[in-house]
């Protein structure tokens, strides 16, 4: 019997809350197995063993593992996500200077990246194994080849030191000089454009040879009737959940970028977590990342599924 799609979704919601609640767990037992002491980090140039153990009963560090951690899964139930040692400010405080631009940032790419992937693979797809189609395709295997570190600097050195024609940081602040997420932007495009459209290519050119689309353009329906409604669904089932590890990538990326353009946003704030030691911060910012990135798979696998349905058997 076939498996009914609201019951597959429900499986998978449940999935995805069991992963998501498996999170804080996972972030903790990482973040404890970082190298380091954030007691003698913050003890700085008087590195004294009494005042080291001060810091460390005054942040509450040299109580087990166990109970630090039941103590901050309870704090995130009720919505808060610790205190920083360094500053002694809540996390959330943290999230919020940095959020705008990070979100900002990843939202314009985002933007820009389906119809800009979806044209040039269906572009490529329409003239396949002509000179726009080898093209398109040698484009972007070599730009997808290019690692976006190497990108961003070439592209700062062209366009804004030896051209001048965009500003090279973000110093003067994101909303002063909106132009200076033109490169960044850039950037995080490359690999997952030249990623999606290669798969809308790959996947309509499947779809046009497949019998129920060769039937229609026999039977006399346009094949542009064919290729939007038929086979472009199919086409974009696997570039849906493309998409959402493309999301997840560019979680990676736009701390790249934003180092690289000094644009202060999550990214920043993660780095300089990340070098203090302050581990109450970078626990937050990765129970972040990860709640987003298992939100965006799930919500690509629904999508996927929606646009081309299987049949499932239960046995």
């Amino acid at each position: 019997m076939t498996t009914p799609l609201r019951g597959w979704a429900r499986r998978r919601l449940l999935l995805g809350a069991g992963q998501i609640a498996a999170v804080p767990v996972l972030v903790f037992v990482l973040t404890e197995a970082l190298p380091g002491d954030a007691a003698v980090t913050l003890a700085g140039d008087d590195p004294d063993p009494a005042r080291i153990a001060a810091i460390r009963a005054a942040l509450r560090l040299d109580r087990p593992a166990v109970e630090r951690f039941a103590d901050w899964a309870g704090e995130l139930v009720h919505g808060e996500l610790g205190r920083s040692l360094v500053s002694g400010r809540p996390v959330a405080d943290y999230l919020a200077d940095g959020l705008a631009p990070t979100v900002l940032l990843a939202s314009v790419t985002l933007v820009l990246l389906v119809p800009v992937a979806v044209g040039l693979g269906m572009l490529a797809a329409r003239r396949e194994g002509g000179p726009l189609d080898r093209a398109i395709s040698t484009a972007t295997l070599g730009v997808y080849a290019v690692p976006e570190f190497a990108l961003g600097v070439l592209l700062t050195a062209v366009f804004a030191i030896r051209l001048g024609w965009l500003p090279p940081t973000a110093v003067g602040g994101v909303r002063e000089q909106p132009a200076v997420l033109v490169l960044p932007v850039v950037v995080l495009l490359a690999r997952p454009v030249c990623s999606v459209a290669r798969l809308v290519r790959a996947g309509l050119i499947e779809a046009m040879a497949a019998p129920y689309a060769v039937h229609a353009l026999r039977c006399g329906v346009p094949p542009a009737r064919v290729r939007w409604t038929h086979a472009l669904p199919n086409a974009l089932a696997p570039a849906a959940q493309q998409l959402a590890r493309t999301a997840d990538w560019l979680l990676c990326g736009v701390i790249v970028a934003e180092a690289l353009f000094v644009i202060p946003g999550l990214g920043t704030v993660l780095l300089d977590a990340v070098a203090a030691r302050d581990v109450p911060v970078v626990q937050g910012l990765a129970v972040l990342f990860g709640v987003v990135t298992v939100v965006l798979n799930l919500a690509a696998d629904l999508v996927a599924r929606r646009l081309a349905p299987r049949t499932e058997v239960v046995v």
